[in-house]
């Protein structure tokens, strides 16, 4: 199983693909994890460098779990997976979802600076569905 999941903030990409790489034992690479600048979300890393960690991802691993929103790098590991899911629960249930989340300290590094970033995450999983970037 190669399997992308993907959908807009707050979808339940994470909760879904984390459940099914623990189920399965594949492992799991968060694509944001490899966009942003760790701990700076929202601070794109070079794509070059995106890209290299992708590419090594996929060739690491003869099975995994990949998520995110990023559809470019979505596109990019397509060829390699045997599996696509796209969640869209909706753009109301995104925008809940994503006040209710807890701490990810993984991404930032204290809750407050998650806080902070919110209102900039509510504007964007609300366009979600009417922009055409990647």
């Amino acid at each position: 199983m190669r399997l992308l999941v993907m959908g807009n903030s707050g979808s339940g990409k994470s909760t879904f693909a984390r459940r099914i790489a623990a189920e399965t034992g594949a492992p799991m690479l968060e694509l944001d994890l490899i966009v942003w600048e760790p701990h700076r979300i929202a601070v794109a890393r070079p794509i070059e460098h995106t890209h290299a960690d992708l590419d090594a991802f996929l060739a690491a691993h003869e099975t995994w779990v990949i998520e995110g929103c990023d559809g470019d790098l979505i596109e990019r590991a397509a060829p390699a997976a045997t599996e696509l899911v796209l969640l869209d629960p909706g753009r109301d249930a995104c925008l809940a979802n994503n006040r209710r989340r807890p701490w990810e300290p993984h991404k930032y590094d204290s809750a407050a600076d998650q806080e902070r970033m919110l209102p900039g995450l509510l504007g964007w999983v609300a366009s979600y569905y009417t922009r055409t970037d990647p």
